[in-house]
């Protein structure tokens, strides 16, 4: 007995596991969708053929009545006319009618109870429809987000996993590096640049360039040659020569 149980027990988990494995619950929910859509018109059908019961009972009633009413008025003309086993049978018609009209209203009276519950049961359904279609649709939304989440979470691990981290901190390096040595090697060509040289070449060219100027203003006569410069003798030079010295 003891092992009968643990084979039924082992058969159930091997049966629910499996159950677990193939179920998808985005599926069962738009199943579940569409079984609740396909209940409608079958709901409605039921609701018509209420409808369609009533309406027969009324039509019945009304005859019945339209019948008491003539009947009525054959009996009160018989009357008048003295014929009263014409009447006496008019009456026995009329009594009839009478029974079966009582009969009639009475069932007509459930058949409108029953319509008017069949609307209730309909109105409540199509509410209770409407919130788990809802509900159905709003699972489906989120499991679809957490599909999407899930595919954003394997992309992102995969990145780490075929080595992007590892890879682009050690590029950002190497071109922090080079960058680096690209400017050590201008700072250095700068520092071998003789600027002083380079200077006084710029002020003799712009030198040069004013005089070729006034060159040509006095050739243009813009301008008046200003008188040379006197020029003071030099100096005898006395180097080799024997000074005589009064004693």
């Amino acid at each position: 007995m003891h092992m009968w149980k643990r084979l039924v027990r082992a058969v159930r988990s091997f049966l629910g596991a499996a159950v677990s494995n193939i179920e998808n619950p985005e599926l069962i929910l738009e199943q579940n969708i569409r079984d609740l859509n396909d209940q409608v018109p079958r709901m409605n059908e039921q609701v018509a053929m209420v409808r369609a019961n009533m309406s027969l009972l009324q039509k019945e009633r009304d005859k019945h009545a339209a019948q008491i009413r003539e009947l009525t008025a054959k009996i009160k003309a018989a009357i008048q006319l003295g014929k009263d086993e014409v009447a006496a049978q008019y009456a026995q018609r009329l009594q009839t009618e009478k029974a079966a009209l009582a009969q009639v209203e009475a069932q007509l009276v459930l058949a409108t109870e029953a319509y008017e519950k069949a609307l209730t049961v309909k109105k409540a359904f199509m509410r209770e429809k409407e919130r788990k279609t809802q509900e159905a649709m709003s699972a489906i939304r989120d499991a679809q987000r957490a599909q999407w989440q899930a595919k954003v979470a394997d992309a992102l691990e995969s990145f780490k996993v075929t080595g992007v981290d590892a890879t682009h901190d050690e590029m950002v390096r190497k071109v922090n590096e080079q960058a680096a040595l690209n400017e050590a090697r201008m700072a250095m060509a700068l520092e071998s640049i003789d600027t002083p040289s380079v200077n006084l070449e710029e002020e003799v060219e712009k030198m040069q360039a004013m005089d070729l100027v006034k060159q040509m203003k006095l050739e243009m006569g813009l301008m008046e040659a200003s008188p040379p410069e006197e020029v003071s003798p030099a100096p005898e030079k006395t180097l080799g020569k024997k000074v005589n010295l009064k004693s």
